[in-house]
């Protein structure tokens, strides 16, 4: 069995939470990483619709969605208990997901992580 653990590293840009408007993530630096892949994970979704998108930036200011071209996979309007996970693959420095949310009112239940992969410099701490 190979070692994965050391080549990769999980950063939280949506903390689990009962999400009831619109949320953008934290941000990922994904400096030192040379690929990432950003997966979604609802819980129980109540109510409202809950829409995920990856935003991408080169200064951690100006945010801009990821084009399609850049993402390999694509994501859903988010479901109970339905994980969902796309590829980067764009050039910017920064990325965060972010979940549009309408017509909720108590919302669901989710968390967004980025696994940021192949390092410049490994084992990663």
């Amino acid at each position: 069995m190979k070692d994965l653990k050391s080549k990769i590293s999980v950063v939280t840009s949506i903390g689990a939470a009962a999400i009831t408007s619109t949320v953008n993530g934290d941000t990922v630096d994904l400096q030192g990483f040379n690929s990432a892949a950003i997966s979604l994970l609802p819980g129980t979704i109540t109510d409202g619709t809950h829409t995920p998108k990856i935003q991408e930036s080169d200064d951690d200011s100006a945010w801009t969605d990821v084009a399609a071209s850049d993402l390999l996979g694509s994501l859903a309007v988010l479901a109970t208990d339905t994980n969902q996970m796309v590829g980067y693959k764009g050039t910017k420095r920064y990325i965060r997901a972010v979940s549009t949310v309408a017509g909720a009112s108590t919302g669901g239940v989710y968390s967004a992580i980025v696994i940021r992969g192949n390092p410049s410099l490994a084992p990663v701490a």
